[in-house]
């Protein structure tokens, strides 16, 4: 039987995370027969994906950060289609980033109907936007969900959806070594330290980082000898440790999964930018302020939309404020440091945290005899082989 052609499209790094534990788990499904095309970053690439233009072309962040990127934005959307009605694969599987995922699957629908189109992350229809289930189920073949919660939204307009988990259950977070991180930077047991993650995209950081080294000149006051650790990728790990060697703390920055799970289980608290973190954050156990804040533009429109009264998916799925958000008019230092100082000083605020963060991941797929990876495989190969 010749072997099936997936072609995945990623546009940011928790989508290249997505894609590349999607593609390991197709090999293992098919014996290794299976071929890819698509685009990609590292992650996928050493899967086996050769990108058709660099990732990070995509990366974008916002409506006001947008606009001046939107011509190459347009030419590579007509680029991406024309190679997929190219090679006509069996299955076009689209990793969030609607925004260029859903116009390329739109122009590839028009052409060639009989190409199959999945897309791997639910739009959160229930957080905004409610039509755009019915727009999307007219182009789409399947959907792919992280949370129980979302196949009926989809389903009741005619697009079948599969719940699979949240893949960052396999990620191996609650696995890290804070005693090891501890002994090897020299961090006695009782000095406090601060696990500082300002996010994966540039535009984050050169936002956030300002802010939290704000914030840290705050807590050094209220907290003699605090240390803090800021884990971060390798495309923005120069400018973060620019920007963090002047911090008013002893910091270290580390790279690699690796490193940052061991900096979480060694951690205190955290301080965090809103976003895929937050849940691996919950995964550690450890007790964690979400910041946020964009450009003003932006978060007008935003506002006019959305229809959940909280920016982080923890407390989304408890519907209540279990974590700390400090989110744009409230994402400033003062605000953050004293969030910041209950969970440092704190032991009750860690404990109802740590506790109860327990559902979240069990919803999020934790302890299931199959990963989420693994489930999204095999619904993939059902929806190839009809």
């Amino acid at each position: 039987m010749t072997a099936p052609v997936i072609y995945l499209i990623a546009g940011e790094p928790s989508g290249d995370i997505l894609g590349a534990r999607l593609m390991a788990a197709l090999k293992q499904a098919t014996g290794g027969h299976v071929r890819f095309a698509g685009i990609g970053g590292d992650r996928m690439i050493v899967e086996g994906l050769d990108s058709l233009f660099p990732m990070e072309e995509l990366t974008l962040f916002g409506l006001a950060e947008l606009l001046p990127k939107l011509p190459n934005l347009i030419r590579r959307i007509s680029q991406t289609a024309g190679d997929i009605l190219a090679r006509r694969p069996d299955a076009v599987v689209t990793i969030d980033a609607p925004d260029f995922c859903f116009r390329v699957l739109k122009k590839v629908r028009r052409a060639d109907p009989a190409i199959k189109l999945i897309h791997y992350v639910a739009p959160t229809v229930w957080a905004w936007r409610p039509g755009r289930a019915q727009k999307i189920a007219r182009f789409l073949d399947h959907l792919l969900v992280l949370l129980p919660f979302e196949p009926p939204y989809f389903e009741a307009v005619g697009l079948p959806a599969t719940f699979v988990g949240h893949s960052i259950v396999e990620a191996g977070v609650e696995k890290g070594d804070g005693a090891a991180f501890r002994a090897h930077h020299g961090i006695a047991d009782d000095i406090p330290l601060l696990c500082v993650l300002p996010g994966s995209r540039r535009s984050e950081i050169k936002v956030l980082l300002p802010d939290f080294a704000a914030t840290l000149s705050i807590l050094k006051e209220r907290h003699p000898g605090l240390r803090v650790v800021v884990p971060t990728l390798g495309k923005v790990a120069a400018p973060v440790r620019a920007a963090t060697a002047a911090w008013p703390v002893p910091t270290m920055v580390v790279e690699g999964d690796g490193e940052k799970y061991d900096a979480m289980a060694a951690s205190t608290a955290a301080l965090a930018a809103s976003g895929t973190v937050a849940l691996e954050l919950a995964l550690a156990r450890l007790p964690s302020v979400i910041a946020y804040r964009i450009h003003p533009l932006t978060y007008r429109l935003y506002r006019r939309l959305i229809r959940v009264k909280y920016a982080n998916l923890v407390n989304i799925m408890l519907d209540r404020m279990l974590v700390p958000e400090r989110l744009q008019d409230e994402c400033t230092p003062p605000k953050l440091a004293d969030a910041v100082s209950v969970l440092l000083t704190d032991p009750g605020t860690r404990r109802e945290q740590i506790e109860g963060v327990a559902q979240v991941a069990q919803w999020l797929g934790q302890g299931g005899e199959q990963t989420p990876s693994q489930r999204a495989a095999q619904a993939v190969l059902k929806v190839v082989r009809g």
